[in-house]
C-alpha cells in the first residue's frame, strides 16, 4: 500500500474538466488556457517532495489545487507535519493512492487525453496499480525499484528525474526541485522554468 510520494496531475484546462467535483466546476469558469495542477496528497506521504512541488509549481505560474486522501481533513506527513488540503478526493475510500479506484479513474484520463502525469517517490507504485504509463522509462524511490520492475512493464531507470513524453517520475527528497522544475518546464515552457530556479538560486 503507497503511503509516501506525491502524485501531481497536471493538465491545460479546456472544454473538460478534470473530475466530476464542483470544486473543478467552479473553476471551469476562469480563463480556458489558465494552466492548473492537481497534486493528491495522502497520510504519510514525505512533506517534503509535497511542499517543494507545490511551491514550485505556483512561481512558475501554475494553479495548484490540493486534493486530500481519503478526505479533505488535514494530513499528517511522514514527519508530523499536518497540511490541510483544498478539496478531498470524494470517492476515495483508500489513503492510499495505489488503492484509490477515483484516482486510477483520473490518472487514465489524464493518459488517455494526452496530458501530463508526474509522480515522485513510492508514488510511480500508483501509475502501475492502476495501468498507467506501460511501456515507458520511469525512476522511483530506489526501494521501489523491484516493485516497478516486476511484470516487466517498466523500463527502469536511476536518473533523479525521467521525462518519457507526457510521463515525469522522480527519486525522492533530494531530487523534488529538480522534479517541480521539470513539470514548470512541461507545462510553461524552459524560460519560465529557468526564471523560477534562478530566483531561487538554483540551476536549471
Amino acid at each position: 500500500m503507497l503511503t509516501k510520494g506525491v502524485l501531481v496531475v497536471t493538465r491545460v484546462l479546456g472544454g473538460n474538466k478534470f473530475i466530476n467535483l464542483s470544486y473543478f466546476r467552479k473553476m471551469s469558469q476562469c480563463a480556458a488556457t489558465a494552466k492548473r495542477a492537481l497534486v493528491f496528497l495522502a497520510p504519510g506521504a514525505e512533506e517534503m517532495e509535497f511542499v517543494v512541488a507545490a511551491d514550485v509549481l505556483r512561481r512558475g505560474g501554475i494553479n495548484v489545487i490540493i486534493a486530500g486522501l481519503p478526505d479533505g481533513s488535514l494530513v499528517k506527513c511522514s514527519r508530523d507535519v499536518n497540511i490541510q488540503p483544498d478539496i478531498s478526493v470524494a470517492e476515495a475510500k483508500s489513503k492510499a493512492m495505489a488503492a484509490s479506484k477515483e484516482v486510477g479513474e483520473l490518472l487514465k484520463e489524464q493518459e488517455k487525453a494526452g496530458r501530463v502525469i508526474a509522480a515522485i517517490c513510492a508514488a510511480p507504485t500508483a501509475l502501475k496499480a492502476h495501468g498507467v504509463a506501460v511501456g515507458k522509462n520511469v525512476t522511483s524511490y530506489p526501494a521501489m525499484k523491484p516493485e516497478m520492475e516486476e511484470g516487466g512493464k517498466y523500463n527502469y531507470q536511476e536518473c533523479n528525474v525521467v521525462v518519457d513524453g507526457n510521463i515525469i517520475t522522480s527519486r525522492g527528497p533530494g531530487t523534488a526541485f529538480d522534479f517541480a522544475l521539470k513539470i514548470v518546464d512541461k507545462i510553461v515552457g524552459k524560460e519560465k522554468a529557468s526564471e523560477v530556479a534562478k530566483a531561487m538560486l538554483l540551476s536549471y
